[in-house]
């Protein structure tokens, strides 16, 4: 795999920590205070709180030396009643099934709040690819579809990029599952290149439903808002594009962050342009404040606590905690990464006044486009990136005031709220669907 290629990644691989048990229990602190606000009976929380499947596969792989190894992957299903699972495939060193687990439960509830007809899902292998050669991550990539036959399909469980893969990996995907049922079957897998099927605009899709998201809190219906003040905290796919576009609707990018450090301007802002280019030839921004009005930060986890308008978080997970929520300034918190903030952290924003739109409204661009890319490989019918951005806006705008109005209705924050509407929304399929015995 290439430099270039692991730059496509959704978000830079080597930054932050993985998900873990405690994010899990967080996870489900959010589920139960939704659960109380809509008075679930047990039996209600019994059909949609755990994961329906979980699979663990050894993988055992040929390497370019001669000797096989033996990867642990990893697969969850967490719920179907409103569709086909859906979800992405992590190659990471530091994946875990608890990981895996907590990401499928948010992509249930992402999906739901979202309204589009899909469950949650996703996957995993421990890995470092990049320490892996091309062949040999085509050679895992191919097993890991194969010994997971038939817990994926179309109508079952739908893959899609996450960390450490990319487009060049779906292709494989598609290409394996198409070889085992002797069919072509782009619908299987979705995040692939627009030369195998995939979508116009799938790239920017998380960073650009973030934009509607944040267009929506600022009362702005197009590209009004000027004078924002933004700090992006990772600069991978979501961090980047985030970034790209809040500047072109007239935002001051103030401070970038990656694993390289934080990068802040102290007046006109940060020329996105100039640091996409020089993280693109660099393959981070490390040495990027020799490169104009840009100061580095001493502690990159200081760009958090910018005196901002919004703040966006697209790192990984568990960035804001109890200990540095009290010294956050902005008046955002626009989550583009799944779980940057802690369970207390949440509340000790919400008891500061500080509005935070959750990852399962805020980052549902990625998988909004994920659902039209499926539609559009089942109808063998392309649609032009205009129509594809028109159509997502559709669903974020409409999503983000579902969520707001349940939070006013309800006088709770943005998040309970989010989860409100998505637990509802499962249960109320689980129960028109009934219970097989």
């Amino acid at each position: 795999m290439s430099q270039a290629d692991r730059q496509s990644n959704n978000v830079d691989i080597t930054q932050g920590k993985s998900a873990s048990a405690s994010v899990f229990e967080s996870a489900e602190k959010h589920f139960d205070d939704a659960a109380k606000v809509l008075k679930l009976t047990m039996n209600q929380i019994a059909t949609v709180k755990k994961p329906r499947r979980s699979v663990i596969v050894n993988l055992p792989v040929r390497m370019d030396d001669g000797t096989i190894h033996v990867f642990e992957g990893f697969r969850v299903l967490h719920n179907k009643a409103r569709g086909p699972g859906k979800g992405g495939i992590r190659f990471h060193p530091d994946v875990s099934l608890d990981e895996v687990q907590t990401l499928a439960f948010w992509m249930t509830f992402k999906c739901a709040v979202v309204g589009i007809p899909m469950g949650g899902a996703k996957g995993g292998v421990i890995c470092d690819p990049g320490k892996m050669s091309d062949r040999e991550l085509e050679n895992l990539t191919r097993r890991y579809v194969a010994e997971l036959f038939e817990v994926l399909g179309p109508d079952v469980d739908i893959p899609a990029p996450d960390v450490g893969t990319n487009a060049r990996v779906m292709g494989w995907i598609m290409d394996t599952y198409s070889m085992q049922v002797h069919r072509h079957t782009p619908s299987v897998v979705t995040g692939k290149a627009i030369e195998l099927e995939g979508s116009a605009g799938r790239d920017g899709a998380t960073g650009r439903g973030l934009l509607y998201c944040v267009r929506r809190w600022a009362g702005y219906p197009a590209k009004q808002l000027h004078g924002l003040t933004v700090a992006v905290q990772g600069f991978g796919n979501v961090g980047s594009w985030s970034a790209r576009l809040l500047s072109e609707d007239g935002c001051r990018i103030m401070g970038l962050s990656d694993i390289s450090g934080a990068y802040v301007s102290k007046d006109s802002g940060i020329d996105i342009g100039a640091a996409q280019e020089y993280a693109k030839k660099h393959k981070s921004l490390d040495g990027f404040e020799r490169s104009g009005n840009v100061t580095k930060l001493k502690h990159p986890k200081e760009i958090l606590e910018m005196e901002v308008d919004v703040l966006v978080p697209a790192a990984l997970e568990n960035q804001i905690t109890h200990q540095n929520a009290g010294k956050v300034k902005a008046r955002l918190v626009a989550e583009g990464a799944n779980g940057p903030t802690t369970y207390d952290a949440d509340r000790l924003l919400a008891e500061r006044g500080i509005t935070v739109i959750p990852d399962i409204l805020c980052n549902a661009g990625g998988v909004s486009v994920s659902y039209l890319e499926t539609v559009q490989n089942r109808m063998g019918y392309y649609w032009n990136e205009e129509r594809v951005n028109y159509d997502l806006e559709e669903i974020m705008n409409r999503a983000f005031d579902t969520v707001r109005d349940t939070a006013t209705k309800y006088e709770i924050t943005m998040r309970k709220a989010a989860y409100v509407v998505g637990i509802q929304r499962v249960v109320t399929s689980s129960e028109f669907r009934g219970l097989y015995a």
